[in-house]
């Protein structure tokens, strides 16, 4: 991709974003008349709702960590979300002087590892996601499931949810643009979070993925990781986080994938300024590691559609 075309992609994106609806906001009922209380109030309205996924969840902003997935839920069927990664690779900020890095906008202007991911509620609690990077043209199809929420008493301050995919390169075929049968990589994972207070959350993330190596060795076909991922708020709408996913078995070459940054969130929108060793954004790239001595800036833009 040129410097410029993402630069479009952006102009594009932004001008939708201010056309597109809003997510609706509760509305505040009417005041019955002669401060009667409403008939149909009842002890289950009384009471929090232990399964509300439209719940604000003020620590679980996002859908990823930056990288890795989270527990947050899609309100309802049909819901969706938006997210939209930028890694910069045209400089790299573990080697280069403050000079190099400044004389080339920060690498800004540079060339990028791109992804574009959507998600929807195919049914409560179920999502279905579709997402294509640039980086090897791999397309990943997954699902996540819900299986327990933020307030469940099953599970107090977190959640758990459970993950499915399958990704391939060379836009989802088994082989490459040289003839190499590579293969498909499909990944089982979960995602368990838990609140601390109302400042921070964390995440661990096992993630097992098969076909990691790529090169048809039989002793290095699969990789087991566990992402570690925390979310701290700083004020209201606005957190630092940092995620690292050490493989504790299998093909692991490289460094262990990590990233941190400064993420803000408007109403439906998130910007977070990523800094990362790696432009990998899907399961299988992640399992293969970052690069030693690197370090990529970047950035995520998520838009939530309920």
């Amino acid at each position: 991709m040129t410097r410029h075309s993402s630069s479009v992609f952006l102009v594009l994106l932004f001008g939708f974003t201010l056309v597109a609806p809003r997510p609706a906001r509760a509305q505040t009922p009417a005041e019955p008349p002669n401060g009667q209380a409403p008939a149909a109030t009842t002890a289950a309205q009384a009471a929090p709702d232990a399964d509300d996924d439209a719940k604000l969840r003020p620590l679980e902003p996002d859908f990823t960590v930056i990288n890795l997935p989270t527990t947050l839920p899609l309100p309802f069927k049909a819901a969706g979300n938006f997210h939209l990664t930028h890694r910069f690779v045209g400089v790299n900020y573990a080697q280069q002087s403050f000079s190099e890095i400044a004389e080339n906008l920060f690498g800004f202007d540079g060339p990028a590892i791109i992804q574009l991911e959507y998600r929807i509620a195919v049914m409560k609690h179920l999502e279905a996601i579709v997402a294509r990077t640039n980086f090897d043209r791999a397309i990943q199809f997954s699902a996540k499931y819900d299986l327990i929420h933020q307030d469940s008493p099953q599970l107090f301050g977190g959640g758990v949810s459970l993950i499915a995919s399958v990704e391939g390169g060379n836009n989802f075929r088994p082989h490459d643009a040289n003839g190499l049968d590579i293969g498909y990589s499909p990944a089982l994972g979960a995602s368990l979070s838990h609140t601390v207070g109302k400042f921070a959350a964390l995440y661990v993330d096992p993630i097992w993925v098969h076909n990691t190596s790529l090169d048809g060795n039989p002793e290095r076909t699969y990789t087991f990781y566990v992402g570690l991922g925390a979310r701290v708020r700083i004020v209201p709408g606005t957190f630092v986080v940092g995620e690292v996913s050490p493989r504790v078995t299998g093909y692991g070459p490289g460094d262990a994938e990590f990233a941190f940054s400064l993420e803000k969130r408007v109403g439906g929108h998130m910007f977070s300024l990523v800094f990362a060793n790696t432009q990998a954004t899907t399961f299988g790239q992640i399992a293969r590691g970052g690069s030693p001595e690197t370090l990529y800036i970047g950035f995520n833009l998520a838009r939530k559609f309920y």
